[in-house]
């Protein structure tokens, strides 16, 4: 079977790709208005994109009335996020913060999420998170009409102890993430193995 995306509507493209391409860390985003409200979204389009300097990046796509989402109008206003990640204790309510909301509403407080101040950023951390990385906004890509690559670099990273393993740095069965796949279907990395590099 070959799949011509030239010819594919734009959600036939999105079905293939998330059901193939996975599976896909989480970025957990909190972003806070000009006038102080706070927004928290997942975005399964996220990676890291550079170390020097360290950068990353996730997509918010438009809502299907093509306008932009809450997290998208509070990083162009105030330049600054936090990418959250997360572990499968917080799925549920990653999974609620996702609710489309109104504006002036915010998901730390409607799905009672704790939240605890960042260190370099205006928007909160998730309290529960074990790594939180508050960014400042580098550059805004637009794809399109309906998505656009948010870059951000990483002035500062909260990182909870409990998930260090003995080289220092975050161990993986310890931060036991999640990853998107298709349709609702989720996974754990929890199935692990090495592979030295030749």
């Amino acid at each position: 079977m070959i799949i011509d995306f030239a010819k594919a509507n734009p959600r036939d493209a999105y079905g293939w790709m998330i059901n193939s391409i996975g599976p896909r860390p989480i970025a957990w985003v909190s972003t806070q208005s000009l006038s102080g409200i706070t927004n928290l979204a997942p975005f399964s389009f996220f990676q890291a994109v550079s170390a020097y300097p360290p950068v990353l990046m996730f997509v918010p796509v438009n809502n299907r009335d093509g306008q932009k989402k809450d997290t998208l109008l509070n990083i162009e206003a105030t330049k600054e996020f936090v990418v959250n990640v997360v572990a499968y204790k917080d799925v549920e309510a990653m999974n609620m913060s996702s609710y489309p909301l109104p504006h002036d509403e915010s998901e730390f407080t409607t799905f009672s999420i704790p939240q605890t101040p960042s260190s370099k950023v205006k928007p909160p951390r998730v309290t529960s998170a074990a790594v939180a990385f508050e960014c400042v906004l580098h550059d805004i890509y637009p794809v399109g009409a309906n998505a656009q690559v948010v870059f951000g670099r990483i002035v500062s990273a909260y990182v909870d102890e409990n998930v260090l393993a003995s080289d220092g740095y975050p161990d993986p069965v310890k931060l036991n993430l999640v990853g998107r796949l298709g349709r609702d279907t989720y996974s754990r990395t929890t199935d692990l193995f090495d592979l030295g590099r030749p």
